[in-house]
């Protein structure tokens, strides 16, 4: 049977999380990712009963001919794409992996999918590192300023992207997001990680204080706009997705401090600040809000009681699971 959807990068976070808001708008779903599916905590497509969603391992540095094949063969006509080597800081370890996934991969991906007479819209993930340390609110008008191996690759990648609307009108539509972050999220990611290590009695390493500002948005709010960008936007267009606050990541730790009743200072470790991270990242979003009348629903508040509820109830699994980023080339 063929997928109305096809979710590249599945098993990440943002993907998972999509395919599960697509499942609900009772949309068949193949999901692609290279790892084999994650516990069923850390899976929240697998929260859907009775959706229509099929799996297939599959990487896109290895098995690019036959993620092709299957896409062209189910004539597939929507491509969500959230695959990528998405780590900052350890991206100048072994830059070259980055590039291999962020840059030749996708784009070979690209290349095939724009011969594909079939395909109606493809929605590219991106990422706001393009643009480097900012000051105020960007639009999507601003200039790339990329400071790390990861965030110089998604950016090639989104050049290339418009070359090839501008070349051969490829129906391309892409977003970039805040810091996400909900129920499901990868244990090493800042939200569940303070979580679950003030409740392991672990202290928490805050680099370089947590004075870099953020603004983190819930995800099902960033799996609406995406949805609502594949069923109406227009090729060639790009979109940020976010909240108009911004904390410290200071402050949301000292948040979850308090939704927890620990003490701050007892709870944390102040540690360098990792290499070439930037300082602070704001996006406007009044591209989105005014065209397609989005806005976010869930605040950060509610959220984080959300993740609170979410690793508790799965505290036994999750407390079991790596607890650090395991990379992978």
């Amino acid at each position: 049977m063929s997928a109305d959807i096809c979710v590249i990068g599945s098993n990440s976070f943002s993907g998972s999380s999509f395919a599960k808001y697509a499942l609900e708008k009772k949309q068949s779903v193949l999901g692609l990712s290279r790892s084999p599916e994650p516990i069923y905590a850390l899976s929240p497509h697998s929260w859907v009963e009775n959706g229509s969603f099929s799996f297939s391992q599959m990487d896109l540095n290895l098995n690019l001919e036959e993620i092709a094949d299957l896409i062209s063969e189910q004539r597939i006509p929507y491509i969500v794409n959230f695959a990528a080597q998405s780590m900052v800081a350890q991206s100048w370890d072994n830059p070259d992996h980055w590039f291999e996934t962020n840059v030749v991969a996708t784009v070979k991906l690209h290349d095939n999918l724009r011969k594909m007479g079939h395909l109606k819209k493809y929605i590219h993930i991106s990422t706001p590192e393009v643009y480097g340390n900012c000051e105020g609110f960007v639009d999507e008008e601003t200039s790339f300023n990329p400071s790390t191996p990861y965030a110089v690759s998604r950016a090639a990648a989104d050049m290339s992207l418009r070359s090839f609307y501008s070349a051969y009108n490829f129906p391309y539509i892409l977003t970039r997001a805040a810091n996400v972050y909900g129920p499901g999220q990868q244990l090493y990611r800042i939200i569940p990680r303070t979580i679950l290590f003030f409740l392991m009695g672990k202290k928490l390493d805050l680099h370089g204080g947590g004075h870099s500002q953020r603004s983190f948005i819930h995800i099902d709010d960033v799996s609406t706009a995406t949805f609502a960008l594949l069923e109406h936007a227009q090729a060639g267009e790009e979109f940020h997705i976010s909240t108009n606050r911004l904390i410290s990541i200071r402050e949301l730790v000292e948040m979850i401090c308090a939704k927890l009743d620990v003490c701050f200072e007892d709870s944390v470790n102040i540690v360098n600040d990792r290499l070439g991270k930037d300082a602070s990242y704001t996006l406007s979003s009044k591209k989105i809000r005014d065209q397609y009348n989005w806005s976010d629903k869930t605040s950060l508040e509610d959220g984080i009681d959300q993740c609170i509820d979410w690793v508790k109830a799965n505290f036994d699994t999750l407390s079991e699971q790596p607890l650090n980023y395991i990379h992978r080339p």
